[in-house]
């Protein structure tokens, strides 16, 4: 079982900065992604819509014998990972938004939270800020509406996706934040951008390091590690279009990547 591969899925190719930081950690593991780009995004749906999708994305990766699946999608983990737990027996790692450590770093008590309104109205959201150990926190949250479907239209370095951050990203600086949380994982491949509105002051924590060593922690709690001898082979299904996946992804690797109907 321990050649076997971890499983991840997102609703499109935002889940690939997770990947990355796994396939790094990790060179040993194989790897299979799942991009659900034909229901993209995730965050403009109801909770029961994200569960139905998030079930059939973990059956297809049990399908294709996956030992661990990571949701690699902040408005999937904080909806449907409870249902996910309870309906399979496999190890979940989920993805949340890094309120906690933001929290902790800092010094003028405020931070901006970047999400999709899914991940925003969500209770995981709600139960992460009330367990922030110092709870004068000023949160400001933003909807970053739009943004997922300019990196899936590969447009991460256009005009338009500059501006909308702008609109998004100004009034938080304005409001003193020195913390900025990005609570989807398409939003790591903006930092660039973002960087240039918001300069070296501002402090951006994405979760996808922490989130690789969870991994390699439960691969190791439930003795499921590949050997680390191992070759680790890679194969990336989109069930829309494989053109952001393409593109993104670096040119050092050895993958497969496939179009489905799904």
């Amino acid at each position: 079982m321990n050649k076997q591969p971890i499983g991840l899925f997102d609703s499109g190719v935002g889940g690939l900065s997770i990947w990355q930081a796994i396939h790094r950690l990790l060179p040993y593991e194989s790897t299979i992604y799942l991009a659900d780009n034909l229901n993209a995004p995730y965050g403009n749906k109801s909770k029961e819509e994200i569960i139905a999708l998030s079930e059939k994305n973990t059956e297809f990766l049990l399908n294709q014998n996956a030992k661990l699946i990571v949701v690699a999608c902040n408005t999937a983990s904080t909806n449907a990972i409870p249902h996910l737990r309870q309906k399979y027996k496999v190890p979940f790692i989920r993805i949340q938004p890094a309120i906690k450590p933001a929290g902790l770093q800092s010094r003028r008590k405020k931070i901006g939270l970047l999400a999709t309104a899914g991940t925003l109205k969500s209770k995981m959201l709600s139960d992460l800020i009330q367990k922030i150990p110092t709870q004068d926190i000023d949160i400001i949250q933003q909807h970053g509406e739009g943004l997922v479907e300019l990196v899936e239209k590969n447009k991460v370095h256009t005009p338009e996706t500059y501006n909308l951050l702008k609109k998004y990203l100004l009034p938080m600086r304005q409001q003193g934040i020195d913390q900025l949380v990005l609570g989807c994982t398409h939003y790591p491949f903006l930092i660039p951008q973002i960087k240039k509105i918001l300069g070296s002051e501002i402090n951006i924590i994405e979760p996808s390091e922490a989130i690789a060593r969870q991994t390699k922690r439960i691969l190791e709690e439930f003795e499921i590690s590949a050997p680390k001898k191992n070759k680790g082979r890679h194969i990336f299904y989109a069930n829309k279009s494989i053109k952001a996946l393409k593109v993104l992804l670096p040119a050092d690797n050895i993958y497969y990547i496939k179009q489905i109907n799904f």
